[in-house]
């Protein structure tokens, strides 16, 4: 029943007859609908590398919509090739959430229930899978509350992020999202729904946070919320030595009292991106950070670390005091502190911004072929050595985020993949394809850099771990899932037993009968 997965890297695209398989499909009794005709916009996604047609996309009204179609293909049996991929934001990079010859769940049109906040004690919020982060944020700041652990992208949904783990600057304070879970509702690959949690349902609870989606359709969420603060110090420092850039944030995740977000970012030949900083950062001394800026050549690496401190306006003094405090025992350039002061959500939602930049220039519809690692601390100097200013020469095209995580933050009876250290490092290359790009900024040159950071963790056996992974053998997977993978194969036999679900990720093919 698992099969090699599906490895074909094609752009398929024709105009599919309605078979007797889809055909079954209209005989449904739903509070949504199908749509057989306008599917192209679900064959792609952020990636744009993988175009993938479906035979039809579902519109849910409901839970009970997912539930009955997903019943009704398991019914069919193995003498059905149907496939079901849920699609939020459609912000994968590489067809994950795409279904060739199969059915798309639009999980955005899943409307209800509508979000409920519930004050008290423990705090929490109810949502739909299918809502974005950003108007779980909304809602939850009516009532002077937030989630605890954020992405830096808000325009995700629900669903989409608790699949994978959802990783963020908050995340060494507080876990990923998938930490900060109280309760589930899950349709499983036969079409039942289940409420799951730690206490009811646990297997299937742990088994989907961070499940790729191969156990059950998400459709539910009770998210954990704290208190909301009204304002954030953020806070940029400069490094030239990758050693004390690693220290010092390894310092500030370490201490109880701390800064409430901590990531950095690697900056390769690109010192000309200190200029685009002053429209949101002032630096504290004008005239020494226009010298440091001066002094860097091209082909310099730099490293940036970024910070924040939550306040409300009242306790202003009590956060300048804890600030200066915790920037008195670091290792920066004293010449390049950037500071800003801004609202909480505007903080939060602060790529939106720039989202909205490139949309205007045309630049965010664009090929995004993304690389996420999980790097072991042990390994991330060696890691850095090999790979910032070698193989990766120019940073200019996307963001190079690195950031330490603690591990005893993360839950191992979920799903989700990390190293076997206490402390591993995040490193994502953000990378965009420029249109018509050529030389270091065409979608081939990226992906060839991509290859060879691969290959150069392999060679040296950095033991790293891919997040939002993208294999094309099941071999390749079993080596990622590594121990995890006989406890995986156990709950797909028993949640999703024909592979029905997220045939995008190629983990499993759906076994097939033919008479």
């Amino acid at each position: 029943m698992f099969l090699s997965c599906f490895t074909a890297k094609l752009n398929l695209c024709s105009d599919f007859p309605i078979t007797k398989s889809t055909s079954s499909l209209t005989t449904l009794h739903l509070d949504g609908y199908f749509n057989f005709e306008d599917i192209s916009h679900v064959a792609e996604d952020f990636g744009k590398q993988y175009h993938y047609y479906p035979l039809a996309v579902l519109h849910p009204s409901s839970v009970s919509d997912i539930a009955t179609t997903i019943n009704h293909i398991f019914h069919m049996g193995p003498y059905s090739e149907l496939t079901v991929a849920a699609r939020g934001n459609g912000h994968s990079t590489h067809g994950q959430s795409q279904a060739y010859n199969g059915l798309v769940i639009k999980m955005e049109s899943l409307s209800r229930p509508e979000m409920k906040v519930h004050t008290g004690e423990v705090s929490f919020i109810d949502v739909s899978s299918g809502e974005l982060w950003i108007n779980v944020l909304h809602e939850s700041l009516k009532y002077g509350l937030t989630p605890k652990s954020w992405t830096d992208y808000l325009y995700l949904t629900v669903g989409g992020t608790l699949s994978n783990a959802g990783i963020g600057g908050q995340a060494f304070k507080h876990g990923p999202q998938i930490s900060n879970v109280y309760q589930l509702e899950v349709v499983t690959g036969k079409g039942e729904v289940k409420l799951c949690s730690e206490k009811q349902n646990p297997d299937l609870f742990y088994a989907v946070l961070g499940g790729l989606g191969q156990f059950g359709i998400i459709t539910r969420a009770r998210i954990a919320l704290q208190p909301a603060p009204k304002m954030v110090k953020w806070i940029r420092v400069v490094y030239t030595d990758f050693f004390l850039f690693t220290k010092d944030q390894e310092h500030l995740t370490s201490l109880k009292n701390t800064f409430d977000y901590v990531e950095g970012f690697v900056i390769i030949n690109r010192t000309g991106v200190f200029n685009k900083w002053r429209s949101s950062f002032k630096p504290r001394d004008p005239v020494g950070a226009n010298e440091f800026i001066s002094d860097q050549s091209d082909g310099k690496t730099l490293f940036c670390l970024e910070v924040a401190k939550y306040f409300n306006p009242n306790e202003t003094n009590i956060a300048n005091e804890e600030v200066e405090f915790l920037l008195s025992q670091l290792n920066f350039r004293p010449s390049t502190l950037f500071l800003s002061e801004v609202s909480y959500l505007e903080f939060l939602d602060r790529v939106h911004t720039s989202e909205i930049n490139l949309r205007s220039k045309g630049l965010w519809e664009v090929p995004h072929p993304w690389l996420n690692l999980l790097i072991p601390r042990s390994k991330i100097h060696e890691f850095a050595q090999g790979v910032f200013g070698n193989i990766v020469t120019d940073s200019s095209n996307g963001l190079i985020l690195i950031f330490p995580v603690n591990k005893s933050k993360w839950d191992n009876r979920t799903s989700a993949v990390i190293p076997d250290e206490a402390i591993f490092y995040q490193v994502a290359f953000l990378s965009s394809a420029l249109p018509s790009g050529k030389g270091i900024g065409s979608l081939e040159h990226i992906v060839n850099q991509n290859r060879r950071i691969l290959e150069f963790c392999q060679r040296t056996h950095i033991g790293m771990k891919r997040y939002l992974a993208h294999y094309t053998s099941q071999r390749e997977w079993k080596s990622h899932f590594g121990a995890q993978w006989e406890t995986f194969i156990k709950r797909k036999s028993c949640y999703d037993p024909l592979a029905i679900l997220a045939p995008g990720q190629r983990i499993f093919k759906k076994a097939t009968l033919f008479s």
